[in-house]
């Protein structure tokens, strides 16, 4: 989440935010992404207002919610009291930045699409303003579902924020919108975890659609074991989570051969790729077109842990300076040679 306000902040910076025409979004990057969409029209887009616009309206308050530890107290009471752990998640999301926002309250333009993960058909379910839907179940026009329970679904990271559960009216569905499950329960009581769980890098719904993609990566990396657990649950979690390991590796370097791919090539693309782990040397670029950032810096900064928990204020500031540095190298490098090498948001780097 907070990685991904240093990369709003410089491509907001660069004029390209403004003239995006679809944002996809998975995992916490959907906390950061439905802000933003919640916020949109209220943008100027203009470099000399950011600091009257879209840092008091999105980065503070998602500074704000950096600031709280809101999972372990959701995860006690959520096991111990009435109510689920992903519902107080939810409201919490409500209270610290969306306020009572359904999917209607997103713009038409530019599409936000947050992403979860459909445990019950194993294919993606799709959050956007026009409809929600998951290809296999059908879909949902024009849904009222609270802006903060979509984000805890993309968000609900398995397995102590997931699963979120969606009720619905099977009369809700498009009539014939599913290809072979439209049909309760799938229709009636929807099973979300997160949207990493399927596509980690949330580029699904916009690959067929666009030439030009941009990748922000803020995932996790699967840690080597000395003396890996041998006991039945906690081996099954670790070999899952190697598999899950594997996709990502294999949708990373799918991206990454699109980009090298021939012109003619159906599978080439433009853009760039850029993630928390990434070394900003890699990029190529003179020492003076870079900010300045250190690898065993930005790697310790990649190891922050994946967790709703409070986040002091120089950790916050490291992060989005190195999401902001990241994104421009790779903008630079790969899609705006011209554009300025900027400077930090905030004073002391990385």
């Amino acid at each position: 989440m907070v990685f991904h306000i240093g990369v709003l902040w410089r491509l907001y910076e660069a004029k390209l935010l403004g003239g995006i025409k679809r944002i996809s979004s998975v995992s916490g990057g959907s906390i950061t992404a439905g802000m933003l969409g919640l916020k949109w029209r209220e943008l100027s887009f203009e470099p000399a207002n950011l600091e009257n616009d879209f840092v008091p309206k999105v980065v503070e308050p998602l500074r704000r919610l950096a600031g709280e530890t809101i999972d372990a107290e959701a995860f006690l009471l959520g096991h111990f009291l009435p109510g689920t752990v992903s519902e107080r998640i939810a409201r919490a999301y409500d209270d610290h930045l969306f306020k009572g926002a359904t999917l209607q309250d997103l713009p038409d333009a530019p599409r936000f699409v947050i992403n979860a993960t459909n445990v019950q058909s194993g294919v993606l379910w799709r959050f956007m303003k026009p409809y929600m839907r998951d290809y296999r179940v059908g879909g949902v026009e024009k849904p009222r579902v609270p802006l903060a329970q979509a984000v805890a679904a993309s968000s609900a990271f398995p397995p102590v924020l997931s699963p979120v559960e969606l009720r619905l009216d099977s009369n809700a569905f498009k009539p014939n919108s599913g290809s072979d499950l439209q049909r309760p329960p799938f229709t009636t009581r929807v099973i979300l975890t997160d949207g990493g769980v399927y596509d980690n890098l949330g580029l699904e719904t916009a690959w067929k659609r666009y030439q030009t993609i941009l990748v922000s990566d803020a995932g996790g990396k699967t840690q080597a074991e000395e003396e890996p657990h041998s006991d039945a649950l906690r081996h099954a979690y670790r070999v899952l989570d190697l598999v899950d390991s594997q996709v990502r590796s294999l949708r990373k370097r799918q991206l990454i051969d699109s980009y090298k791919a021939k012109e003619t090539d159906a599978a080439h693309r433009k853009g760039a790729y850029w993630g928390i782990r990434t070394d900003i040397k890699d990029y190529g670029l003179p020492n003076d077109e870079t900010l300045d950032c250190p690898f065993e810096a930005t790697l310790a900064l990649a190891e922050t842990p994946t967790r709703l928990k409070r986040m002091d204020d120089s950790l916050q500031e490291r992060l989005i300076n190195w999401g902001y540095a990241v994104c421009g190298a790779a903008l630079r490098r790969h899609v705006q040679p011209n554009i300025p090498k900027g400077q930090f948001p905030y004073a002391g780097g990385v």
